[in-house]
């Protein structure tokens, strides 16, 4: 029997109870890894978990902004699987008009996400040696800047930072921090993307400008994230890695 890439290692995905998310823990378990599944959306994080080899994975309701939600999937984490030795901090939020208190829920979900995240789980790995993996997943949009979405790519924008910071920081422990920076993709976030209606004309005017013709797909960005997370990446960090078609040319 052949192993996968991340045979026996325990991953943390959030957001993964649809779209990319979903496509992450479907491609790590593949690769022989348990996953944790963090979301708040509760019946299709259990979907998910049901779709999967009994004690693969396991579905936690939680917010990624609230610490000690993050605390408790540690917690179960450890109890069920023993040890954590890879975050893939996927779970996000956007919003073309923002008033005050949906920027306010920008930066929670997708900045302290991250905060928390290493706040929590770093201490994790540093004691049990060996190094770890830390995958933040955010969009091509704080790279390519694009009108009207301002507030969302600021907050990706502060998440590269943060990643290059503590890959710099955390090298010595060997932990690794990259990033894959995917465009629009079939997933719950394309209404917000197309606006609205969702019509072949707005579809068309985003795909003229992705030269290879299409939406990124879940295993699209699914694929990078695993090798980012196994050891053939074991010498690369603090990278962005665009999964876009080649959208960054235009």
């Amino acid at each position: 029997m052949s192993h996968g890439n991340l045979q026996n290692e325990t991953a943390i995905v959030t957001g993964g109870a649809y779209g990319f998310g979903e496509g992450i823990v479907n491609k790590f378990i593949r690769e022989g890894a348990n996953v944790i599944i963090m979301d708040i959306d509760s019946d299709n994080g259990i979907r998910v978990q049901s779709n999967q080899p009994t004690r693969s994975a396991v579905f936690v309701r939680g917010d990624v902004s609230n610490e000690n939600d993050w605390k408790a999937v540690r917690d179960t984490t450890l109890k069920t699987y023993g040890r954590i030795d890879i975050v893939v901090n996927n779970a996000e939020i956007s919003s073309l008009n923002v008033p005050e208190d949906m920027f306010d829920r920008l930066h929670s979900v997708n900045v302290k996400n991250i905060y928390h995240s290493a706040r929590v789980i770093v201490p994790v790995m540093q004691q049990q040696g060996g190094g770890g993996v830390f995958v933040n997943i955010y969009s091509m949009g704080s790279l390519r800047p694009r009108p009207n979405f301002a507030w969302y790519a600021a907050t990706k924008g502060a998440v590269s930072a943060a990643t290059k910071c503590l890959a710099a920081e955390l090298a010595k422990d060997n932990i690794r921090l990259n990033t894959v920076c995917p465009v629009a993709g079939e997933t719950g976030m394309t209404p917000l993307i197309l606006g609205n209606p969702d019509t072949h004309e707005a579809r068309g005017s985003i795909l003229s400008g992705i030269p290879l013709g299409r939406f990124a797909t879940p295993a699209d960005v699914a694929n990078a994230t695993a090798f980012l997370a196994s050891d053939e990446a074991s010498f690369v960090t603090r990278v962005e890695l665009p999964v876009d078609g080649g959208r960054a040319l235009n």
